[in-house]
């Protein structure tokens, strides 16, 4: 009998697979009692979480990534769409990203970033983690943040005002891109909403800096 909750691993996180057919109360059970057994494995990961096979309203999600919550010690970062359009669509984004645009390579930075913290490069750059208030990355080329913004982030630091810094979850002090600055609010969102948060690109347009979701018409129509 094929089980009604199938958790499966996939280079961005963990993906659901939800029984379309089973009531939502039982499903809900079922994927508490599933996390529960795989806690000791999971550990304390950072991921980002997809759901498949089932339409979930808002609170039935939002009731799923609590029951997950409270029975691991996973953090989840975000719920995303598991879709294969989209997931080629930020892979494309992200090595773009990565490109500065003179034939140099960009870098990879694994970990958070604390107040008082600065990274620095002369390339563009993903980092695989937050940066926590008080915490800045500075790059001559893109940033591409597989994590948090809650600092100040700063790109094109040769002046270049077509870099762009994009981030899963866009909660800044300050961006600052090319001779563009923008100051933000820089406030945490609750747990749930930095979990329905939007994957967001800042880049440089009409002499200001606009903060918008990552769709594909949006990357067709800035000049990567």
């Amino acid at each position: 009998m094929k089980s009604p909750v199938i958790i499966k691993s996939f280079p961005d996180g963990i993906s659901i697979i939800l029984d379309d057919k089973l009531p939502f109360p039982e499903l809900l059970e079922e994927v508490k009692r599933k996390f529960r057994e795989s806690s000791k494995f999971f550990k304390a990961a950072k991921i980002v979480l997809a759901f498949e096979g089932r339409s979930l309203t808002d609170e039935e999600e939002k009731q799923m990534v609590i029951a997950i919550d409270e029975n691991t010690d996973l953090f989840i970062m975000c719920v995303l769409e598991r879709d294969e359009k989209k997931n080629e669509m930020f892979l494309k984004a992200a090595n773009q990203y990565l490109n500065d645009g003179q034939g140099q390579g960009g870098q990879f930075y694994k970990g958070t970033l604390k107040s008082g913290q600065t990274l620095e490069t002369d390339s563009s750059i993903i980092v695989l983690g937050d940066i926590n208030p008080g915490a800045q990355v500075i790059s001559k080329g893109n940033i591409v943040i597989l994590g948090t913004l809650y600092g100040k982030a700063y790109a094109g630091g040769n002046g270049n005002s077509e870099n762009f810094i994009s981030a899963l979850v866009m909660q800044p002090t300050q961006l600052r891109i090319g001779d563009y600055i923008l100051e933000c609010d820089g406030s945490k969102p609750s747990k749930w909403l930095r979990q329905r948060a939007v994957p967001k690109i800042a880049y440089a347009k009409d002499k200001t800096i606009q903060i918008e979701p990552i769709t594909k018409e949006l990357l067709n129509d800035i000049p990567l």
